[in-house]
């Protein structure tokens, strides 16, 4: 093990079931020529976070930020990071970046698969298997259904693009309007635009931030005006649906059903009423599951720590959380 400074300390914690050696492995061959170093217990974080300028991981706490004298960019390698101590980040001046984007394609990928599930009634394929009853049911077609995605960054964009094919309407809702979109039509987050979509929605998938605009965002009046054989598709947060709400939804047949990546609360409690719904499908929060999870992370970091080293700033990094002004 070299002596000199590390330019970039991995900490010690997986995520997703992924260690994190093969991710500073994977630093190291985007970065020959600095000296990437891989902390693998809590003695050598401690040790190697006081020289480097960058630090990778999961999460810093303070008492390890306060070893980092010469830290200047701390990138998380989650999408959220609501768990890092971002006022002690602020109070000395340390760049925050996040893990956003590289989730995208599988979650896309589960949400298009959800919706396909509901199209062609496969929950219920399965359903029968498990009772092996050979015995025909009625399923619906994808082809010439409305679309609409609720946020469209990373997430919404993948699944729009993956949409292409399959002969649909897509109706886009973003904070920015104007901006337009890669979706058929692109509307704000005014409450009776809102309402105008979903009235027209056969799915209606979340992919935006949790948000003061956004948590609560479907409840009672907007289940009330879904169509009835609507689908609800949560690839993003569990407060964006009230989830009161959604159980009168089902109870009442108000949707067809929905699929949940997120929940509220989550974990979702072992005697929650929506385990009990056969059109209610559940997984636990691994939408963004992904063996290339520490492949697409170190492009961005890798591409940060050569920014950062030519501009000595903030200035033109990716996936930024907080630059110091």
């Amino acid at each position: 093990m070299s002596d000199s400074p590390p330019d970039v300390v991995v900490l010690r914690e997986g995520t997703e079931g992924l260690p994190t050696k093969p991710y500073a492995d994977l630093l190291a061959e985007r970065l020959p020529e600095y000296e990437v170093r891989h902390a693998p217990t809590p003695r050598a974080e401690r040790e190697l976070v006081e020289r480097a300028p960058v630090v990778t991981g999961v999460r810093m706490d303070e008492a390890l930020l306060e070893r980092a004298e010469n830290l200047e960019l701390f990138a998380c390698s989650f999408a959220g990071t609501d768990h890092l101590p971002m006022d002690a980040f602020r109070d000395r001046g340390v760049i925050v970046t996040n893990a956003g984007g590289i989730h995208a394609p599988g979650i896309a990928e589960q949400a298009l698969g959800n919706i396909l599930v509901f199209a062609r009634r496969l929950h219920e394929g399965w359903r029968r298997k498990g009772n092996r009853e050979w015995r025909h049911f009625q399923s619906f077609e994808l082809t010439g259904s409305t679309v609409t995605v609720v946020g469209l960054g990373s997430i919404g964009t993948e699944l729009v693009a993956r949409l292409e094919g399959f002969s649909v309407e897509t109706i886009g809702v973003r904070y920015s309007p104007e901006k337009g979109g890669s979706t058929d039509e692109v509307i704000g987050f005014d409450e009776d635009a809102i309402h105008d979509a979903l009235a027209r929605t056969d799915y209606l998938v979340i992919a935006c931030p949790l948000t003061d605009t956004t948590r609560g965002l479907i409840g009672a009046d907007e289940f009330a005006t879904l169509p009835p054989d609507a689908v609800v598709v949560n690839t993003a947060r569990g407060p964006i649906i009230d989830t009161d709400a959604l159980v009168s939804a089902i109870q009442y047949n108000e949707i067809r059903g929905a699929a949940l990546d997120v929940t509220d609360p989550e974990p979702l409690p072992v005697d929650h009423p929506l385990w009990g719904f056969e059109n209610v499908l559940i997984t636990p929060h691994t939408g963004g599951h992904t063996p290339k999870h520490w492949d697409r992370l170190a492009d961005i970091v890798a591409r940060n720590v050569e920014t950062l080293e030519e501009t000595g700033s903030g200035d033109g990094l990716e996936n930024v959380v907080y630059v110091p002004t």
